[in-house]
């Protein structure tokens, strides 16, 4: 294996695929691995390049050979070169052949999982929600064995909140997206009474109706908790068999719905595991299905890679107005977007906001882009899309699941914990050296492509096969290990009052 990488004939930096020490391959001083180093002098405030792209500035003269990181390297709002892509339009050119198991829904939809939500519309239902779901143990749910299981999906926020306005109703288009999201089958809603987020005023909205697999209740009219826990896992005794009914059979992978993430990311992640997720969206597009990319904060600096690739000049001010809206909404708060690199993030090579980004970016593969939505706001067109949330993760995910993602693409460098329900999520691994420490939790090494064992376009065909064998039914490493109860997080957007 080599020992750097220098990802393009322009690029003034090379990345170190291993450690560096003096002398190695030009450098004045320990290069770590994962790490840049120049490869020719880069004045002071002169453009450091990587990905063919700015990444940054140099704070200081950089000489050939030096590290370049966060101590030589600023930060600072620039124009770009402008980026002229040809997108390949594959959504009507492919043949849709490739199929799975799952669960067809009256509304047209696919579920990749069969399960009944407890959704609190405010945290103070929080706790009734969360005993009617811990009631159903597997030995309650053995006589349902289409049944997937019992879910809370409770939240800090509902009350001490404007009743109009972005917050409430991006909090109303979680609620509402989960309870449509077709991995679930039966939804019970409880909420306490008094509060801003009136279920009422849900049901009023979105036209809802109570029946079978759909009920609602407030813990004020059922005269206390205990009375309501009893009385909601009567309602989801009754709603078992209703949810059991649904068997898998055989549909077309144009039914997944797929969301695209990172987090613990590091130097790899561009370079291996998140083109290699690319390959396999552009894989499903192909087959008519869904990919929808989110983290506003971390398309920032390569938003033109993505508004380049935007069917419509509308779609590509979209953009646009939502990188602004960060771009405002940080300022007011004495904030800088470049804060987003974590400290493991840093750590693991990655400098700036600019260079995190072009990175995160490649997930989304390289066809048209077909819809940019709000936070949480139902995805309607197939092919690419993106969504607006913030870089936390379950935030964001909790956004692409209500916007009908029934599956969830989760990449990471340093290693990451994350979950997700109703969607299961699949976990890749930019590195073997971290595959081989969290087995039990990574379900893919794209750390094969830095070890010259695989390609990208290997590692996206294996993607793609284990998308498709996890909408199956397949359990993915973080679904066995009961992770998604805890990673609902509504994006709280509007003043608490």
């Amino acid at each position: 294996m080599a020992d750097i990488l220098r990802l393009d004939p322009s690029d003034n930096v090379v990345t170190a695929l291993r450690s560096l020490q003096p002398g190695q391959h030009g450098a004045r001083e320990r290069i770590p691995r994962g790490h840049k180093m120049a490869v020719a002098a880069i004045e002071k405030g002169a453009v450091i390049r990587k990905y063919a792209q700015l990444i940054g500035f140099a704070r200081e003269r950089i000489a050939s050979g030096e590290h370049v990181h966060t101590h030589n390297t600023e930060f600072r709002r620039a124009e770009r070169d402008q980026y002229q892509a040809d997108p390949v339009d594959i959504v009507e050119s492919g043949a849709a052949t490739d199929v799975f198991a799952g669960y067809r829904r009256a509304s047209g939809a696919i579920g990749v999982r069969n399960s009944i939500a407890v959704i609190s519309s405010v945290n103070c239902s929080a706790t009734a929600a969360r005993q009617v779901a811990e009631h159903f143990d597997h030995k309650r749910l053995a006589a349902f064995p289409n049944v997937d299981g019992v879910t809370a999906y409770v939240h800090a926020t509902g009350c001490g909140m404007a009743d109009s306005g972005e917050g409430f109703e991006a909090l109303q288009r979680v609620m509402w997206g989960y309870c449509r999201n077709p991995n679930v089958a039966a939804v019970l809603m409880i909420g306490l009474g008094c509060e801003i987020n009136q279920i009422d005023w849900l049901l009023e909205a979105y036209g809802l109706e109570q029946g079978p697999g759909f009920q609602v209740m407030n813990i004020q009219e059922r005269c206390g908790l205990r009375q309501t826990v009893m009385r909601g896992i009567e309602k989801v005794e009754a709603m078992l068999p209703v949810a059991n009914r649904f068997v898998r059979e055989e549909c077309p992978a144009s039914g997944i719905k797929l969301a695209l993430q990172c987090g613990g990311s590091d130097a790899w992640s561009g370079i291996s595991a998140n083109p290699a997720l690319g390959n396999a969206v552009d894989r499903l597009v192909r087959q008519g299905g869904s990919a929808v990319l989110a983290e506003t904060p971390e398309i920032y600096g390569a938003e033109h890679l993505l508004t380049a690739r935007a069917a419509s000049p509308e779609l590509a001010d979209k953009i646009l107005d939502h990188v602004g809206w960060w771009e405002d909404y940080t300022e007011r708060n004495r904030g800088s977007l470049n804060n987003n690199p974590s400290p493991g993030n840093k750590e693991g090579g990655l400098t700036t906001i600019y260079e995190k980004s072009l990175g995160a970016v490649a997930k989304g593969g390289t066809t048209m882009l077909r819809g940019v939505y709000r936070y949480a706001e139902e995805v309607t067109s197939s092919g690419f899309s993106f969504m607006d949330s913030p870089g936390y993760d379950p935030a964001s995910v909790t956004g692409q699941i209500a916007g009908g993602c029934n599956l969830v693409a989760f990449t990471t460098g340093r290693g990451s914990a994350f979950g997700s329900k109703p969607s299961p999520c699949i976990k890749i691994a930019t590195n073997s050296a971290m595959f081989e420490r969290m087995r039990g939790d990574m379900d893919i090494n794209a750390g094969k492509i830095l070890d010259s064992a695989a390609g990208v376009e290997d590692i996206g065909e294996e993607i793609y096969r284990f998308v498709l064998e996890v909408a199956s039914g397949r359990q993915s490493k973080s679904e066995a290990q009961g992770l998604g109860d805890y990673e609902f997080v509504p994006w709280q957007i509007g003043a608490v009052m």
